[in-house]
């Protein structure tokens, strides 16, 4: 995984604080927001939703959040909450109990060895690497996966299609992505390991965010990376590249959530969130958060409605 992304409020430290104290927080520097707080009619359970820092992820938490208060689950929203490297430790001592995940780029968290790419292979990949103590319910056939994107100006000056036309030409452009890239298998060492890339610096920005679009647009950085589902691609006619060896794995949408959360009330509101979700529909979804700026509690709210889950 991996759109423009909502930067974090100053409030967001207090979050934090809130997170270490139950032993999430670690020494990682990330912060989050503590969304609204709010709760279903009833049904037994309680169940804290959180999402990654950008707004395809807090779109999806809403959308998890509203399908399980419609089935009278009482849910809270922690939003914001930063990278994997950070809301991961929280599902672990249960500051959260569930969060959208991507297949690929969480198998690959989990085990630094993951092989698979096509969809069936990873999602069998990622439920054999899970802790104990999390498991992921029904993958969706929505798929935002991790791009390497260049202007058109760019792709046509060196004649790029694919990452690896950028190899004999990388170590003269700059390449950015959010901070974690510099260590993860999926950005920096993966692009060094499997296409022989070694780009002339690598410019810390956002999750593929605003500071990511803005930096690609004005020649801040060359080579940028953006998450395929992201409006900015088609309206700034970015050209994303080709990935022939595969260094992003299929990357559905699915819910990662605490073991002892999972009844048949819980999984049968999420797995038919997941039926309903496609790549389509999440783009002309998160289009509307992103380009029309709408509420992501409203565009869920709605979506839920219109297919018989909210």
């Amino acid at each position: 995984m991996r759109t423009s992304r909502i930067a974090v409020s100053l409030g967001a430290a207090f979050a934090l604080v809130s997170l270490a104290a139950c032993g999430g927080g670690g020494n990682n520097n990330d912060v989050f927001a503590t969304g609204s707080s709010s709760s279903g009619s009833g049904g037994g359970s309680s169940i804290t939703v959180g999402s990654a820092n950008f707004p395809e992820n807090q779109l999806l938490a809403e959308i998890y959040a509203g399908a399980l208060k419609a089935k009278g689950v009482d849910v809270t929203t922690k939003l914001n909450i930063g990278s994997r490297e950070v809301y991961i430790p929280a599902l672990k001592d249960g500051s959260i109990d569930l969060i959208p995940e991507y297949t690929g780029v969480l198998a690959q968290y989990f085990n630094k060895n993951a092989k698979a790419t096509d969809a069936d292979g990873v999602y069998k990949e990622l439920q054999a690497a899970l802790p104990s103590t999390l498991t992921v319910l029904d993958k969706s056939a929505a798929e935002d996966k991790d791009s390497v994107a260049v202007t058109k100006a760019t792709a046509d000056k060196l004649q790029l299609k694919s990452i690896a036309d950028l190899k004999g030409k990388s170590q003269n452009l700059v390449l950015g992505g959010p901070p974690e890239w510099k260590t993860r298998e999926t950005g920096v060492p993966g692009l060094k390991k499997l296409y022989g890339l070694e780009f002339k610096s690598f410019k810390p920005l956002d999750a593929g965010g605003p500071l990511s679009v803005q930096a690609l647009k004005n020649g801040q950085v060359d080579a940028a990376n953006i998450f395929t589902t992201d409006p900015s691609i088609p309206a700034n006619n970015f050209v994303v590249l080709e990935d022939p060896k595969h260094l992003f794995a299929a990357q559905n949408v699915v819910p990662l959530i605490t073991k002892t959360k999972v009844n048949d009330t819980v999984s049968g509101a999420l797995n038919g969130v997941s039926a309903k979700l496609d790549t389509k529909t999440l783009t002309d979804l998160l289009a509307k958060v992103v380009t029309d700026k709408q509420d992501p509690d409203k565009v869920a709210q709605e979506w839920l409605k219109s297919n018989g889950l909210g």
